[in-house]
């Protein structure tokens, strides 16, 4: 199904590679019937956590109750808005991620099997888990991890924020997959997907050559429409996205080195010009690549008179 584009949002994702987002959102003094979320959709996969107040969310047009402690999960590309339910303040987290937050999970079968079919929407989870079967919510604890994780931002926060929420996914899927999916389905899909395997692997080792959507199109016997919908689908990223990714990756494992120039590490991973990669470099990483070779420059200096173990 698809909606009007002047109802798609634009949802900020601070980091690329790591494409997840929680959003805290309050409504102060409201009345029954108030608006607290306006109409609109993305591509993005949600999970609204409530927290205080209740209120009712409209999923592509079926309405959902939710008050302090409910769960709602929203699939990606459902149009969706909410009122308030009661007299007073309201607040509630807006959990929000990308399919391609997992995507170095790719080549494990088990996560093909049990989670990527959420992911590219074969199948949805219940609106509400909890109401269906409400061992549900005794997962729900690993939410309220992850976004101390996402607030306090300690180290690695970024890994554990996408393992908690793999986790959820994972342990909601051993609930809901056997009745949504036939085990046929599932091994056709499988078999599928399997052809893409190659190709993804020629992709990581060969990413400073010329890539382009017509070559990969061609090597897959796919005409570039269905194999742009087809890649999305597997890896949640375009195929232009994809190669950037691996190319930033090895950019930033050469930076902190710190042995190449930027010049140099440009043509390493397939960028002519230094100008390109930077803008590029900058717009996964959100920091110029001077900048990060600085930073480490600053953390590895050693102050004066300081004695070396």
């Amino acid at each position: 199904m698809s909606y009007p584009k002047e109802l798609r949002e634009n949802t900020r994702i601070d980091e690329r590679t790591h494409p997840v987002q929680i959003f805290t959102n309050r409504a102060y003094q409201k009345k029954s019937g108030d608006l607290i979320l306006y109409l609109h959709w993305h591509e993005h996969f949600e999970i609204i956590v409530m927290q205080r107040g209740s209120a009712i969310f409209h999923i592509d047009s079926e309405p959902y109750e939710a008050r302090s402690g409910d769960v709602l999960f929203i699939p990606a590309g459902a149009l969706h808005v909410g009122y308030s339910l009661c007299e007073g303040d309201i607040s509630y987290l807006a959990i929000v991620f990308n399919s391609s937050l997992f995507q170095n999970w790719m080549q494990d079968s088990i996560h093909t099997k049990y989670v990527l079919p959420y992911l590219e929407g074969r199948v949805h989870l219940p609106v509400k888990p909890a109401e269906l079967d409400p061992t549900c919510a005794d997962y729900y604890y690993l939410l309220e991890q992850a976004n101390s994780e996402f607030t306090a931002k300690q180290p690695a926060y970024q890994l554990m924020v996408k393992s908690q929420l793999h986790m959820l996914l994972t342990l909601l899927s051993r609930k809901f997959l056997p009745k949504q999916l036939p085990e046929q389905a599932t091994a056709q899909y499988v078999h599928n997907r399997e052809q893409f395997k190659t190709l993804i692997e020629y992709i990581e080792a060969n990413f400073a050559d010329k890539q382009t959507v017509a070559g990969a199109a061609k090597r897959m016997n796919l005409n570039i429409h269905h194999f742009c919908k087809m890649f999305k689908k597997l890896t949640g990223r375009t195929f232009i996205d994809y190669v950037n990714v691996c190319r930033v990756n090895e950019a930033e494992r050469l930076l902190l080195e710190g042995s190449l120039s930027i010049t140099e590490i440009a043509g390493r991973v397939g960028c002519d010009n230094s100008n390109y990669f930077t803008k590029m470099y900058k717009k996964y990483r959100g920091t110029a690549p001077s900048l990060l070779r600085k930073q480490q420059s600053e953390t590895n200096r050693i102050p004066l008179g300081e004695p070396i173990a």
